[in-house]
């Protein structure tokens, strides 16, 4: 190889371990929050659940966006913060509520995330009556906000339970 061939070489090597090491650093600062946002999606759920145990209408609804969108099971599809709050507060002013649930899966990609998850539902009257429990599975879909916060655009579950329609 002549000089002026191993110059453009060794200044070709070192474009390209320039750009492989760019690159790396690229695809690791993408996911460098990964973590961290799983444990805030994950809290995000937990402070529902405590809301909703506190029968807390709106303490849930501020985890929502004001575009959210709620599909409860048998239900139209509501939209609106204010929809949220109306749904739970309609629970709350009837029912005792205890709730365990929590993720089973989340996934976070870039400024979205998805959490599934099971919960268990204990709903007692407040007038008198049987205590009712169901179980269900749920999937929410969240964005994350302009402060780092995640919010829930789409919550949507139903019961593993047969509906009183089927049987």
């Amino acid at each position: 190889m002549n000089g002026a061939n191993l110059w453009l070489w060794r200044w070709t090597l070192l474009g390209f371990l320039v750009f492989g090491a760019a690159l790396i650093s690229c695809t690791k600062l993408g996911n460098r929050n990964t973590e961290s946002d799983v444990r805030k999606i994950e809290a995000v759920s937990n402070a529902r659940a405590e809301a909703f145990n506190n029968s807390d209408a709106e303490t849930i609804a501020r985890y929502f966006t004001e575009d959210c969108v709620l599909m409860a099971p048998e239900k139209p599809a509501t939209k609106g913060r204010e929809q949220v709050r109306a749904y739970y507060q309609s629970i709350f002013v009837a029912f005792s509520p205890k709730l365990k649930s929590g993720y089973d899966e989340v996934s976070v990609s870039g400024d979205l995330a998805y959490g599934r998850g099971t919960a268990t539902v204990t709903l007692t009257p407040k007038n008198g009556g049987p205590t009712t429990v169901s179980t269900a599975k749920y999937l929410n879909i969240l964005r994350r906000l302009g402060d780092g916060s995640w919010r829930t655009t789409h919550d949507i579950w139903n019961s593993n339970e047969p509906s009183s329609a089927s049987q």
